[in-house]
Protein backbone atom coordinates (compact mmCIF):
# COMPACT_ATOMS: atom_id res chain seq x y z
CA UNK A 1 0.00 0.00 0.00
CA UNK A 2 2.92 2.37 0.65
CA UNK A 3 4.39 2.02 -2.19
CA UNK A 4 1.46 2.18 -4.44
CA UNK A 5 0.59 5.41 -2.33
CA UNK A 6 4.01 6.93 -3.41
CA UNK A 7 3.69 6.35 -6.97
CA UNK A 8 0.60 8.07 -6.88
CA UNK A 9 2.02 11.11 -5.06
CA UNK A 10 5.00 10.81 -7.54
CA UNK A 11 3.18 10.12 -10.70
CA UNK A 12 2.11 13.58 -10.87
CA UNK A 13 5.21 15.12 -10.04
CA UNK A 14 6.91 13.37 -12.92
CA UNK A 15 4.00 14.25 -15.32
CA UNK A 16 4.92 18.08 -14.48
CA UNK A 17 8.62 17.79 -15.65
CA UNK A 18 8.70 19.94 -18.99
CA UNK A 19 10.78 18.04 -21.90
CA UNK A 20 13.47 20.16 -23.41
CA UNK A 21 13.15 19.84 -26.68
CA UNK A 22 11.42 21.92 -29.00
CA UNK A 23 8.87 19.44 -29.81
CA UNK A 24 6.23 18.34 -27.82
CA UNK A 25 4.29 14.44 -28.11
CA UNK A 26 0.94 14.36 -27.92
CA UNK A 27 -0.54 11.60 -25.87
CA UNK A 28 -1.59 8.66 -28.16
CA UNK A 29 0.35 9.96 -31.08
CA UNK A 30 3.14 8.08 -33.02
CA UNK A 31 5.25 10.47 -33.87
CA UNK A 32 6.14 14.56 -32.38
CA UNK A 33 4.80 17.11 -33.38
CA UNK A 34 5.92 20.40 -34.29
CA UNK A 35 5.36 23.13 -30.94
CA UNK A 36 2.58 24.77 -30.46
CA UNK A 37 1.07 27.56 -28.75
CA UNK A 38 0.21 25.86 -25.16
CA UNK A 39 4.13 24.73 -24.98
CA UNK A 40 5.80 28.24 -25.81
CA UNK A 41 3.00 29.33 -22.50
CA UNK A 42 5.14 27.60 -20.07
CA UNK A 43 8.24 29.36 -20.33
CA UNK A 44 5.74 32.60 -20.51
CA UNK A 45 3.97 31.68 -17.82
CA UNK A 46 6.42 31.12 -15.12
CA UNK A 47 8.33 33.99 -16.30
CA UNK A 48 5.29 36.07 -15.45
CA UNK A 49 4.35 34.41 -12.25
CA UNK A 50 8.16 34.12 -11.18
CA UNK A 51 8.50 38.22 -11.99
CA UNK A 52 4.98 39.27 -10.00
CA UNK A 53 6.29 36.85 -6.82
CA UNK A 54 9.46 38.65 -6.66
CA UNK A 55 8.06 42.40 -7.38
CA UNK A 56 10.18 44.48 -5.27
CA UNK A 57 13.17 43.59 -7.79
CA UNK A 58 10.63 44.96 -10.78
CA UNK A 59 10.48 48.06 -8.21
CA UNK A 60 14.45 48.52 -7.70
CA UNK A 61 15.15 47.94 -11.47
CA UNK A 62 12.46 50.92 -12.10
CA UNK A 63 13.74 53.24 -9.60
CA UNK A 64 17.42 52.04 -10.78
CA UNK A 65 16.51 53.30 -14.41
CA UNK A 66 14.63 56.48 -13.42
CA UNK A 67 17.53 57.79 -11.62
CA UNK A 68 19.68 56.71 -14.05
CA UNK A 69 17.24 59.16 -16.86
CA UNK A 70 17.48 61.65 -13.83
CA UNK A 71 21.29 61.54 -13.87
CA UNK A 72 21.52 62.32 -18.10
CA UNK A 73 19.06 65.06 -17.54
CA UNK A 74 21.33 66.86 -15.72
CA UNK A 75 24.25 67.73 -18.40
CA UNK A 76 21.33 67.83 -21.04
CA UNK A 77 19.93 70.63 -19.12
CA UNK A 78 23.23 72.08 -17.76
CA UNK A 79 23.84 71.90 -22.07
CA UNK A 80 20.94 73.86 -22.61
CA UNK A 81 21.14 76.62 -20.84
CA UNK A 82 24.64 77.02 -21.91
CA UNK A 83 23.29 77.13 -25.33
CA UNK A 84 20.91 79.48 -24.71
CA UNK A 85 23.69 81.81 -22.75
CA UNK A 86 26.71 81.72 -25.31
CA UNK A 87 24.20 81.41 -28.17
CA UNK A 88 20.83 83.83 -27.21
CA UNK A 89 19.05 80.88 -28.46
CA UNK A 90 15.74 80.49 -26.15
CA UNK A 91 15.20 77.29 -24.53
CA UNK A 92 12.13 75.59 -25.52
CA UNK A 93 13.66 75.68 -29.13
CA UNK A 94 16.59 73.44 -27.82
CA UNK A 95 14.68 71.64 -25.61
CA UNK A 96 12.08 70.88 -28.03
CA UNK A 97 8.19 70.40 -26.87
CA UNK A 98 8.02 66.87 -26.31
CA UNK A 99 11.36 67.55 -23.91
CA UNK A 100 12.67 64.14 -24.61
CA UNK A 101 16.65 63.70 -23.30
CA UNK A 102 17.59 62.13 -26.67
CA UNK A 103 15.87 64.87 -28.97
CA UNK A 104 17.32 67.43 -26.28
CA UNK A 105 20.90 65.86 -26.30
CA UNK A 106 20.61 66.06 -30.07
CA UNK A 107 19.48 69.81 -30.35
CA UNK A 108 22.12 70.80 -27.93
CA UNK A 109 24.91 69.05 -29.81
CA UNK A 110 23.69 70.54 -32.72
CA UNK A 111 23.82 74.48 -31.21
CA UNK A 112 27.11 73.68 -30.13
CA UNK A 113 28.65 72.31 -33.35
CA UNK A 114 30.96 75.75 -33.69
CA UNK A 115 32.40 75.96 -30.43
CA UNK A 116 34.20 72.93 -30.42
CA UNK A 117 35.28 73.57 -26.88
CA UNK A 118 31.84 73.29 -25.43
CA UNK A 119 30.69 71.04 -28.06
CA UNK A 120 33.63 68.57 -26.38
CA UNK A 121 32.98 69.51 -22.73
CA UNK A 122 29.33 68.61 -23.29
CA UNK A 123 30.06 65.27 -24.74
CA UNK A 124 32.38 64.34 -21.83
CA UNK A 125 30.38 65.20 -19.23
CA UNK A 126 26.95 63.17 -20.89
CA UNK A 127 29.66 60.41 -21.45
CA UNK A 128 30.20 60.29 -18.14
CA UNK A 129 27.22 60.19 -16.62
CA UNK A 130 25.93 57.34 -19.34
CA UNK A 131 29.14 55.06 -18.06
CA UNK A 132 28.67 55.51 -14.37
CA UNK A 133 24.53 55.25 -14.68
CA UNK A 134 25.04 52.24 -16.73
CA UNK A 135 27.65 50.41 -14.40
CA UNK A 136 24.96 51.20 -11.97
CA UNK A 137 22.22 49.04 -13.47
CA UNK A 138 24.79 46.39 -14.77
CA UNK A 139 25.45 45.70 -11.21
CA UNK A 140 21.91 45.92 -9.58
CA UNK A 141 21.15 43.38 -12.89
CA UNK A 142 23.25 41.10 -11.40
CA UNK A 143 21.47 41.26 -7.90
CA UNK A 144 18.09 41.11 -9.60
CA UNK A 145 19.28 37.87 -11.83
CA UNK A 146 20.15 35.90 -8.53
CA UNK A 147 16.93 36.76 -7.34
CA UNK A 148 15.24 34.85 -9.69
CA UNK A 149 17.67 32.16 -10.34
CA UNK A 150 16.49 31.21 -6.77
CA UNK A 151 13.31 31.44 -7.39
CA UNK A 152 13.49 29.55 -10.54
CA UNK A 153 15.50 26.79 -9.01
CA UNK A 154 12.67 26.48 -5.59
CA UNK A 155 9.12 27.20 -7.13
CA UNK A 156 8.41 24.07 -8.20
CA UNK A 157 6.34 23.61 -11.34
CA UNK A 158 3.94 26.75 -10.68
CA UNK A 159 3.59 27.23 -14.27
CA UNK A 160 1.57 23.89 -15.11
CA UNK A 161 -1.17 24.89 -12.14
CA UNK A 162 -3.74 28.37 -11.97
CA UNK A 163 -2.23 30.96 -9.77
CA UNK A 164 -2.90 30.64 -6.73
CA UNK A 165 -1.08 32.84 -3.46
CA UNK A 166 1.06 29.64 -1.73
CA UNK A 167 2.55 28.99 -4.91
CA UNK A 168 3.61 32.53 -5.55
CA UNK A 169 4.70 32.78 -1.51
CA UNK A 170 7.02 29.86 -2.38
CA UNK A 171 8.59 31.45 -5.81
CA UNK A 172 9.08 34.89 -3.64
CA UNK A 173 12.75 34.84 -2.76
CA UNK A 174 13.60 38.19 -2.60
CA UNK A 175 16.05 38.64 -0.20
CA UNK A 176 18.82 41.65 0.89
CA UNK A 177 21.26 38.90 1.27
CA UNK A 178 20.95 36.84 -1.98
CA UNK A 179 20.32 40.48 -4.05
CA UNK A 180 23.89 41.60 -2.53
CA UNK A 181 25.70 38.38 -2.97
CA UNK A 182 24.75 38.34 -6.38
CA UNK A 183 25.60 42.10 -7.11
CA UNK A 184 29.15 41.22 -5.43
CA UNK A 185 29.55 37.18 -7.49
CA UNK A 186 28.55 38.72 -10.75
CA UNK A 187 29.67 42.27 -10.93
CA UNK A 188 33.18 42.27 -13.00
CA UNK A 189 31.42 39.70 -15.14
CA UNK A 190 28.29 41.99 -15.63
CA UNK A 191 30.24 45.33 -16.46
CA UNK A 192 32.25 43.23 -19.05
CA UNK A 193 29.30 42.56 -20.45
CA UNK A 194 27.95 45.81 -19.88
CA UNK A 195 31.07 47.48 -21.67
CA UNK A 196 30.17 45.04 -24.91
CA UNK A 197 26.65 46.48 -25.13
CA UNK A 198 27.82 49.87 -24.33
CA UNK A 199 30.22 49.63 -27.46
CA UNK A 200 27.89 47.73 -30.39
CA UNK A 201 25.31 50.25 -28.85
CA UNK A 202 28.01 53.18 -30.43
CA UNK A 203 29.24 51.55 -33.16
CA UNK A 204 25.80 50.92 -34.26
CA UNK A 205 25.09 54.68 -33.95
CA UNK A 206 28.17 55.19 -35.80
CA UNK A 207 27.31 53.52 -38.59
CA UNK A 208 23.98 54.76 -38.93
CA UNK A 209 24.82 58.34 -38.87
CA UNK A 210 26.99 57.82 -41.14
CA UNK A 211 24.90 55.96 -43.44
CA UNK A 212 22.53 58.59 -42.99
CA UNK A 213 24.69 61.57 -43.88
CA UNK A 214 26.38 59.60 -46.83
CA UNK A 215 22.95 58.87 -48.45
CA UNK A 216 21.76 62.77 -47.77
CA UNK A 217 25.29 64.02 -49.44
CA UNK A 218 24.96 61.85 -52.27
CA UNK A 219 21.20 62.46 -53.32
CA UNK A 220 22.05 66.16 -52.89
CA UNK A 221 19.57 69.14 -53.89
CA UNK A 222 18.67 67.64 -57.23
CA UNK A 223 18.11 64.31 -56.01
CA UNK A 224 14.84 62.12 -55.43
CA UNK A 225 13.77 62.87 -51.75
CA UNK A 226 10.96 60.38 -51.61
CA UNK A 227 13.35 57.91 -52.57
CA UNK A 228 15.55 58.76 -49.95
CA UNK A 229 13.26 59.03 -47.50
CA UNK A 230 12.44 55.47 -48.09
CA UNK A 231 15.21 54.33 -47.54
CA UNK A 232 16.53 56.57 -44.40
CA UNK A 233 13.00 54.89 -42.69
CA UNK A 234 14.60 51.23 -43.69
CA UNK A 235 17.50 52.13 -41.82
CA UNK A 236 16.14 53.15 -39.08
CA UNK A 237 13.50 49.78 -39.24
CA UNK A 238 16.99 47.89 -39.18
CA UNK A 239 18.79 49.87 -36.67
CA UNK A 240 15.78 48.94 -34.35
CA UNK A 241 14.83 45.72 -35.44
CA UNK A 242 19.56 44.96 -34.31
CA UNK A 243 19.52 46.50 -31.50
CA UNK A 244 16.42 44.35 -29.99
CA UNK A 245 18.41 41.20 -31.36
CA UNK A 246 21.74 42.41 -29.52
CA UNK A 247 19.09 43.13 -26.30
CA UNK A 248 17.64 39.59 -26.61
CA UNK A 249 21.57 37.94 -27.01
CA UNK A 250 22.37 40.41 -24.02
CA UNK A 251 19.59 39.19 -21.83
CA UNK A 252 20.18 35.47 -22.99
CA UNK A 253 24.07 36.10 -22.25
CA UNK A 254 23.08 37.42 -18.74
CA UNK A 255 20.84 34.91 -17.97
CA UNK A 256 23.25 31.62 -18.62
CA UNK A 257 26.29 33.02 -16.72
CA UNK A 258 24.34 34.37 -13.76
CA UNK A 259 22.56 30.78 -13.65
CA UNK A 260 24.85 28.84 -14.48
CA UNK A 261 28.04 30.76 -12.80
CA UNK A 262 30.17 30.95 -15.93
CA UNK A 263 32.76 33.42 -17.33
CA UNK A 264 32.03 36.16 -19.96
CA UNK A 265 33.68 33.60 -23.05
CA UNK A 266 32.54 30.06 -21.59
CA UNK A 267 29.07 31.79 -20.96
CA UNK A 268 29.32 32.78 -24.69
CA UNK A 269 29.97 29.01 -25.90
CA UNK A 270 26.79 28.04 -23.41
CA UNK A 271 24.88 30.13 -25.00
CA UNK A 272 25.61 29.11 -28.88
CA UNK A 273 24.91 25.47 -27.27
CA UNK A 274 21.88 26.18 -25.78
CA UNK A 275 20.24 28.35 -28.42
CA UNK A 276 21.25 25.34 -30.91
CA UNK A 277 19.36 22.81 -28.66
CA UNK A 278 16.18 25.11 -28.45
CA UNK A 279 16.27 28.01 -31.29
CA UNK A 280 11.92 27.36 -31.95
CA UNK A 281 11.03 28.05 -28.28
CA UNK A 282 13.79 30.84 -28.01
CA UNK A 283 12.55 32.72 -30.83
CA UNK A 284 9.09 32.13 -29.49
CA UNK A 285 9.69 33.66 -26.22
CA UNK A 286 11.45 36.40 -27.81
CA UNK A 287 8.81 36.99 -30.31
CA UNK A 288 5.96 37.09 -27.77
CA UNK A 289 7.91 39.21 -25.40
CA UNK A 290 8.74 41.46 -28.25
CA UNK A 291 5.14 41.94 -29.04
CA UNK A 292 3.76 42.61 -25.61
CA UNK A 293 6.78 45.30 -25.44
CA UNK A 294 4.95 46.68 -28.68
CA UNK A 295 1.71 46.67 -27.39
CA UNK A 296 2.72 48.24 -24.13
CA UNK A 297 4.90 50.92 -26.21
CA UNK A 298 1.32 51.82 -28.10
CA UNK A 299 -0.83 51.63 -25.24
CA UNK A 300 1.93 54.68 -23.70
CA UNK A 301 1.57 56.96 -27.19
CA UNK A 302 -2.20 56.68 -26.94
CA UNK A 303 -2.54 57.57 -23.07
CA UNK A 304 0.24 60.14 -23.93
CA UNK A 305 -2.09 61.75 -26.81
CA UNK A 306 -4.81 61.37 -24.58
CA UNK A 307 -3.68 63.07 -21.83
CA UNK A 308 -2.56 66.03 -24.31
CA UNK A 309 -6.21 66.36 -25.23
CA UNK A 310 -7.57 66.57 -21.98
CA UNK A 311 -4.74 69.13 -20.96
CA UNK A 312 -7.30 71.85 -23.41
CA UNK A 313 -10.17 71.63 -21.18
CA UNK A 314 -10.55 74.51 -19.10
CA UNK A 315 -10.72 73.40 -15.05
CA UNK A 316 -10.04 69.22 -15.81
CA UNK A 317 -6.57 70.06 -17.81
CA UNK A 318 -5.06 70.60 -14.02
CA UNK A 319 -5.53 66.45 -13.44
CA UNK A 320 -2.97 66.59 -16.20
CA UNK A 321 -0.21 66.84 -14.16
CA UNK A 322 -0.77 63.93 -11.81
CA UNK A 323 -1.91 61.41 -14.39
CA UNK A 324 0.78 61.51 -16.43
CA UNK A 325 2.84 61.05 -13.66
CA UNK A 326 0.75 57.84 -13.14
CA UNK A 327 1.08 56.82 -16.29
CA UNK A 328 5.12 57.31 -16.16
CA UNK A 329 5.03 55.46 -13.17
CA UNK A 330 2.90 52.43 -14.83
CA UNK A 331 4.55 52.65 -18.43
CA UNK A 332 8.05 52.22 -16.37
CA UNK A 333 6.41 49.58 -14.02
CA UNK A 334 4.92 47.55 -17.06
CA UNK A 335 8.61 47.79 -18.93
CA UNK A 336 10.70 46.26 -16.06
CA UNK A 337 8.31 44.03 -15.31
CA UNK A 338 7.83 42.58 -19.17
CA UNK A 339 11.93 42.42 -18.94
CA UNK A 340 12.33 40.43 -15.96
CA UNK A 341 9.11 37.62 -17.05
CA UNK A 342 11.52 37.39 -20.60
CA UNK A 343 14.42 36.93 -17.82
CA UNK A 344 12.15 34.21 -16.11
CA UNK A 345 10.85 32.45 -19.20
CA UNK A 346 14.44 32.36 -20.77
CA UNK A 347 15.58 30.81 -17.17
CA UNK A 348 12.93 28.21 -17.34
CA UNK A 349 14.39 27.06 -21.30
CA UNK A 350 17.80 27.08 -19.98
CA UNK A 351 18.19 26.26 -16.04
CA UNK A 352 16.62 23.26 -13.96
CA UNK A 353 15.45 23.95 -10.90
CA UNK A 354 16.81 22.19 -7.73
CA UNK A 355 14.16 21.22 -5.54
CA UNK A 356 11.89 18.33 -6.57
CA UNK A 357 8.61 19.72 -7.95
CA UNK A 358 6.83 17.50 -6.43
CA UNK A 359 6.42 19.89 -2.85
CA UNK A 360 4.74 21.99 -5.21
CA UNK A 361 1.39 20.59 -6.19
CA UNK A 362 -2.03 20.97 -4.79
CA UNK A 363 -3.92 17.73 -3.70
CA UNK A 364 -6.24 18.12 -6.23
CA UNK A 365 -5.15 21.03 -8.24
CA UNK A 366 -5.27 21.18 -12.35
CA UNK A 367 -2.92 21.60 -14.36
CA UNK A 368 -3.50 24.93 -16.34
Amino acid sequence: MLAAGAVSRAAPAEACRCPPAAFVIVEGARTPRRMRIPALKLPIKRGALLAAANWPVVVLQFIAEATFKILLAVPIVGGTFLVALALNQDVQDVLGDDLDLRASATGVATSLLEHPVALVSFLSAVGIVVIGGSALMFILKGGTLSVLVEAQRHAGPLERYPVRLAFLRRASRTDVDVFLQGTRRLRRRFLRLGAFLLAIYLLSGVAYLAVIVAGYRAVGEDGFLVGWTVIAALCSALLVAWLALVNTLYLVLQVIVAAHDLSVRAGVGEAIRLIRADPMRTLGVFIVTAGLVGLATLASIVATAGLGLISFVPFVGLAVLPLQLFAWLLRGLVFQYLGLTSAGAYLFLYDAPHESPEGAIVPGGVPA
